[in-house]
């Protein structure tokens, strides 16, 4: 029997950590670069921590960019996790400019340092955050977020964010002293979380059992 879940192995990020979470769920787990198992994957997982250029060169290595690029346009789920998210985009401007999986259209921003006021912000953004609905999310019903109520707090730990070219990409956001920052993206059944959702307590495991049931 195939795994319910496959996590992309590309030498980039706690994939052990992110493994346990979705056997806790449940799920059976396959860890893989190999092309052909992430082309017959029920659900993938891209995972990662650190620099972008760093996860984009782990993904080039292995030859994965294309076949995770063609897994997404078949619509079957994908969720990209931390930095994993932040490699769905188009490109990123963290030390320069990196391109990215282009699977959703925007960018890779900054945390801006300071509030309005021009308060010092601590970055990297490190702790618990309140999640709000974006307005062009109408609902969370059919998506990850099911069972999820607004306000409700995840852990986040980085210093740069995504920002979607199409609002309808915003799943959901959160705040760090005046700045927006995605909190979780969606196009079609590919889904990003900027948060940990294994560090996230239960919201976390809600979150990982949701995607197991698209």
């Amino acid at each position: 029997m195939s795994a319910d879940i496959t996590i992309l192995d590309y030498g980039i990020g706690n994939i052990f950590s992110v493994s346990r979470a979705f056997e806790h769920c449940g799920a059976s787990i396959e860890l893989s670069s190999d092309p052909i198992v992430i082309s017959k994957a029920k659900r993938l997982v891209l995972p990662g921590v650190g620099a972008f250029a760093n996860g984009m060169e782990g993904l080039a290595s292995r030859g994965l960019i294309e076949p995770i690029k063609a897994y997404a346009k078949s619509d079957r789920p994908l969720l990209g996790i931390c930095l994993g998210m932040q490699m769905l985009f188009s490109e990123s401007h963290e030390f320069g400019t990196h391109k990215g999986l282009g699977i959703i259209d925007g960018t890779i921003e900054a945390i801006t340092p300071h509030d309005e006021q021009g308060k010092a912000l601590k970055v990297p953004h490190i702790g618990w955050n309140k999640l709000t609905r974006p307005k062009a999310a109408a609902n969370w019903k059919e998506t990850v977020f099911k069972n999820i109520d607004e306000g409700m707090a995840t852990y986040f730990v980085h210093s740069f964010t995504a920002v979607p070219r199409d609002e309808a990409n915003r799943l959901a956001d959160s705040y760090y002293g005046d700045s927006r920052v995605s909190a979780a993206v969606k196009q079609g059944k590919t889904y990003g979380c900027q948060f940990d959702p294994k560090k996230s307590g239960e919201i976390g495991l809600r979150i990982i059992k949701n995607f197991m049931e698209l």
